[in-house]
C-alpha cells in the first residue's frame, strides 16, 4: 500500500498565502489540488474538482514535497534560448554585410563556421538556426530573375510583339 504524503499545517498556510498572491489561473489549480491533497480528499475527488488527471495530482504532491512550493508557483520556463546576444550577432554579421553590399557573394556556410566558432561548439542538431539569425537581422535571399533554358531572344521577343500589335491595326 501507498504511503500517502502528509502535508503540516504551516505548509498548508503557505500554500494558502500563496494562492491568494497569485494572478495566474493555472498555478491557482495547482494550489487548490494540494490543498484538497491537505485537507484528506483521495485524488479521484481532487480529480472531480480540478479537471486534473489522478496521476498529475500525484506528480504535483510529489513535486511540492521533493521541490517545495517554488517548483509550483514559479515559471520554470525560460526565454532568449539564443547563443548570442542581439548585438553580439549583429557585430558578427557586419563584415558579412560590408561584403555583400560591396557585390561579393557570401555563402551561410561561411558565417556558419563564424557563428559556430563564437558561440564555442558546434551547431549539428539545429540546422536552421542561421537563417533565423539572419531573418532576425533583416537579411533575405536575393537571387536573379530565372531564365527559361529555351526562352527566345529579346530581339525575337520586340520582333513578335511589333508583328502582333501591327496585324491588329
Amino acid at each position: 500500500m501507498w504511503k500517502r504524503r502528509q502535508i503540516s499545517a504551516e505548509e498548508v498556510a503557505k500554500i494558502e498565502k500563496a494562492r491568494q498572491e497569485t494572478n495566474n489561473k493555472n498555478v491557482d489549480r495547482r494550489l487548490k489540488a494540494l490543498l484538497l491533497h491537505a485537507a484528506g480528499e483521495k485524488h479521484e475527488e481532487i480529480a472531480k474538482k480540478t479537471e486534473y488527471t489522478k496521476s498529475y495530482i500525484s506528480e504535483l504532491v510529489s513535486k511540492y514535497c521533493n521541490s517545495g512550493l517554488s517548483s509550483l508557483v514559479e515559471n520554470n520556463y525560460k526565454g532568449n534560448n539564443r547563443n548570442l546576444s542581439f548585438a553580439a550577432e549583429a557585430a558578427l554579421l557586419e563584415p558579412y554585410k560590408e561584403a555583400a553590399s560591396a557585390g561579393r557573394i557570401v555563402e551561410i556556410s561561411e558565417i556558419k563556421r563564424a557563428y559556430e566558432e563564437a558561440v564555442g561548439r558546434p551547431l549539428e542538431r539545429d540546422h536552421g538556426i542561421i537563417y533565423r539569425v539572419l531573418a532576425r537581422h533583416n537579411w533575405r535571399k536575393v537571387m536573379p530573375r530565372s531564365k527559361h533554358p529555351n526562352k527566345a531572344d529579346d530581339e525575337v521577343i520586340e520582333t513578335s510583339k511589333k508583328l502582333t500589335t501591327e496585324s491588329m491595326n
